[in-house]
This record gives C-alpha cells, sequence and structure tokens, in this order.
C-alpha cells in the first residue's frame, strides 16, 4: 500500500550535518517537506517544547546526550511535551545488544545505515499500519516491545502524534467498560447464587 506522507512533520537530530542533509534530501523524496533539523539533543528537545511533530528521527552516537540519552528524555521527562512521539534510531551500529538498548530506551523503530527512500518508506509505513500500544511502567516507558502488540482495529491513518494518544485514550475506555461489564456479571451472578440458596 502506498501512503501519502506530505502531510507529516519531522524532527532530525543528528550532530553530523552531512548525514541530517542526506535524511532531508531522502525525506523531500518521499514528498514530507515540513522538516526541522538539530545538530544536537538539548537543541532538539526545545523544538520539540516549540511545535507538535508526528516523527522524531535520531542518530545513535552523538555528544554530550547521545540518541538513548534523547529517546529516555522525550519519553520520561516531566517536561516533555508528546512523550508518545514514534522515534525512528537510525544507526551504523546493528549490534544486537545495542538495538535492544534502542528498543528498551523506548525508540520504535531502528534502521539501519545507509539510509535509503524505500528503508525510511517501510518505517513510516509500519508506524502507521501498526502503531504498537504505549506502555509506562516503573522499568519502561514507551511503545511495547513485543511487535505483535499493537492496537488492533484502528483503520484510522495517524496524522498528528496526539492521535496515538486518542487511541490510548479509546483502548483505556474500553478497558473500563469491559471491567465493569465484568464486574456487573459477577455480581449478578452472586445475587442469583444468594436467591437460589434462600
Amino acid at each position: 500500500m502506498t501512503y501519502d506522507f506530505r502531510h507529516l512533520v519531522c524532527l532530525v537530530l543528528d550532530d553530523n550535518r552531512h548525514m541530517r542533509t542526506l535524511i532531508c534530501s531522502v525525506l523531500h523524496g518521499l514528498g514530507i517537506k515540513n522538516i526541522v533539523e538539530a545538530g544536537d539533543a538539548a537543541a532538539a528537545f526545545s523544538e520539540l517544547k516549540m511545535r507538535a511533530f508526528d516523527i522524531i528521527f535520531t542518530d545513535y552516537l552523538m555528544e554530550p546526550l547521545d540518541g538513548l540519552d534523547f529517546t529516555r528524555l522525550v519519553r520520561t521527562a516531566s517536561d516533555s511535551p508528546n512523550p508518545h512521539v514514534p522515534i525512528i534510531m537510525i544507526t551504523g551500529f546493528t549490534e544486537e545488544y545495542r538495538v535492544k538498548a534502542a528498543r528498551d530506551a523506548g525508540v520504535t523503530e531502528v534502521m539501519c545505515k545507509p539510509v535509503t527512500a524505500k528503508g525510511i518508506g517501510e518505517r513510516l509505513a509500519a508506524i502507521v499500519e501498526s502503531p504498537r500500544l504505549f506502555v509506562k511502567s516503573s522499568g519502561f516507558t514507551g511503545p511495547d516491545r513485543r511487535r505483535g502488540a499493537h492496537s488492533e482495529g484502528k483503520k484510522k491513518r495517524m496524522r498528528r502524534a496526539t492521535d496515538i494518544e486518542e487511541v490510548l485514550a479509546d483502548e483505556s475506555s474500553s478497558e473500563s467498560s469491559s471491567e465493569s461489564s465484568s464486574e456487573s456479571s459477577s455480581e449478578s451472578s452472586s445475587e442469583s447464587s444468594s436467591e437460589s440458596a434462600a
């Protein structure tokens, strides 16, 4: 399926200007025109506070804060404006422990260099087609690390990162309704048993 990505607003974080230019060129090729660049994590976080982004692309190794630090900042900082924004980490390091570290930091997708339009397009399509549930616990905050744990039945295309929050709100409401129904059924069963005993 072909998607129209022109509406997306993207933030590209990389301390290498050449790599930022390359990623932006690929995004332009996909029809994305609303792109903001940042050379370090602090600048990127400031940009995040000033406008709503649909997707963040970040490098892995940077200084003084690397891509993992930035992702944790976005996911858990008390002043983070959008902890649920999808984050795609682009890295030249493909060791399993690094990929797991990125996942555990709260990264949505990891893609390896060299960057291609096909690769970025596939990651964007995956985020649109199968948005994963957002998990917040004492030890982890981010998209569910299980690949199969996505929002089933949600056909709406996400046009803003806040759409993810709407999905989460809908699911939370559904879970509450389900729990209420279960409690009502249990109470009815208890009452029926009591009446039978009487």
